[in-house]
């Protein structure tokens, strides 16, 4: 005998003598509860002074700050979908306070007025993180990574590009000027040779007037005519561009047209392995107990040219330098250890080539290397493989791309004609040269 089916009552439009308030839908430990107590507890006098105020009335930027923070611990990006869930999730519902703004207000409130401010606020969650116990500003832990930007990767421009078109458009007024002094050489009144340096459009415009004006009551091939007609129209436009171009890379190797900001940088391998060249950021994070406790986004590809800009943010926001800062060996140079000494930082950063030395037992074993060579502290003289002596032969000086002067000790071995070892230690023409940083630990090259 089957049993009879018992279902809950369900019951639609059924009048209620007390509406439910939000309060009662929002369980007591969830996560909107705690983005809501944080956010309470920041000072947003700075947001609030960039209303001007007067004309309509605006949504208060706290309850903004509160609904775009808590929509993406949610993974939710969308303006409208931000403005979806205002109207049909119970927990925004109640984070707003039943307000509604459109996806045009979160935009604008985001993109503009959060836009300069966002660091000052995520500064005073982890003060007030560090206040309660949770995280340390004492101890951090560095990394970096590589974020392809928001632009068109096949739209770059290279600063090496800029300057050999430059050096084209030079070349090519000298090369004018040389067929004027060509068909002057059998007359005695030379013209004057105008300035050849290309600096901005007006020296490439006056070159050409001067070139022209020499050649005016000359019979002149076609050819060179054409070229005339066109550098007077398009190469002051073209320097022009560079001029522009250059500004926006400010000394960078690379930046994509779409996104002036990002630099082409080698990406990480995608499945098919391709490390491809793509627009992008060095977006650096420094971390204590899993919270990240700075940030910064560079312009460089290199972590060692980031390292001072992130401390130097981090004494900023904090007004304290760290204690001690740990990182890989891609922040390993002799300006950042001087860095760190400077500041009276303890450094826990590896020197390039660390990993490869500690676990490369090809590299440990290999006699030829110059990390692998004997040195005798005494007579400053390092000993080749075969026993030879390899003397002191002066200082290299070297200026890093950051303008940091370094000094590398040089030694050159006495004579490698004939050493039976040869092919194996030193392939290049001459008695084998090394160079070492004494300041730097040693490192197997």
């Amino acid at each position: 005998m089957s049993k009879k089916v018992v279902f809950k009552p369900y019951v639609q439009n059924q009048p209620s003598l007390l509406p439910p308030s939000y309060e009662d839908l929002v369980p007591a430990n969830h996560p909107v509860r705690v983005v809501n107590e944080i956010i309470e507890r920041i000072d947003l006098s700075e947001l609030e002074r960039t209303y001007k105020g007067g004309g309509t009335s605006s949504y208060h930027p706290r309850m903004l700050l509160k609904v775009i923070i808590y929509a993406y611990l949610r993974n939710i990006y969308s303006s409208r979908k931000i403005e979806q869930a205002l109207e049909e999730n119970v927990h925004f519902m109640w984070l707003s306070g039943g307000s509604r703004p459109d996806h045009n207000t979160i935009n604008d409130f985001r993109g503009k007025r959060l836009k300069e401010q966002l660091k000052k606020i995520f500064n005073q969650v982890v003060i007030l993180l560090a206040e309660e116990g949770v995280l340390s500003l004492k101890e951090l832990l560095l990394d970096g990574t590589k974020l392809e930007a928001n632009a068109n990767r096949y739209s770059f421009v290279w600063g090496k590009s800029i300057k050999t078109s430059r050096a084209r458009i030079e070349e090519q007024l000298h090369e004018l000027w040389a067929y004027v002094e060509k068909l002057y050489q059998d007359e005695e009144n030379q013209p004057t040779k105008p300035e050849m340096a290309v600096l901005d459009p007006e020296d490439v415009t006056r070159t050409i007037e001067a070139i022209n004006e020499a050649l005016k009551d000359k019979v002149i091939e076609a050819k060179v005519k054409q070229k005339l007609a066109y550098g007077k129209k398009s190469w002051p436009q073209k320097l022009a561009q560079h001029t522009r171009q250059e500004q926006l890379l400010a000394g960078r190797n690379s930046m994509s047209k779409t996104d002036p900001a990002a630099t082409f940088m080698r990406m990480k391998e995608d499945h098919m392995k391709n490390g491809q060249l793509k627009p992008g950021y060095n977006v650096q994070a420094s971390t204590n107990r899993h919270y990240i406790i700075n940030y910064t986004i560079g312009q460089t590809t290199a972590d060692t040219t980031e390292f001072k800009n992130h401390l130097e943010e981090y004494l900023n926001s904090y007004g304290a330098w760290p204690h001690s800062v740990a990182t890989d060996a891609g922040y390993g140079s002799q300006e950042n250890y001087q860095y760190l000494e400077e500041k009276k930082i303890t450094g826990f950063v590896k020197y390039p080539g660390f990993d490869k030395q500690q676990q490369t037992k090809k590299d440990q074993t290999n006699p030829f290397l110059a990390a692998n060579l004997y040195y005798n502290e005494e007579t400053d003289t390092y000993y080749c493989p075969i026993g030879q002596p390899m003397h002191f032969i002066g200082i290299k000086e070297q200026t890093t791309k950051t303008g940091y002067k370094q000094e590398l000790r040089r030694y050159r071995a006495v004579n490698c004609e004939g050493c039976p070892l040869r092919s194996g230690c030193h392939r290049g023409t001459g008695n084998r040269i090394i160079e070492r940083n004494p300041k730097l630990p040693a490192r197997r090259s």
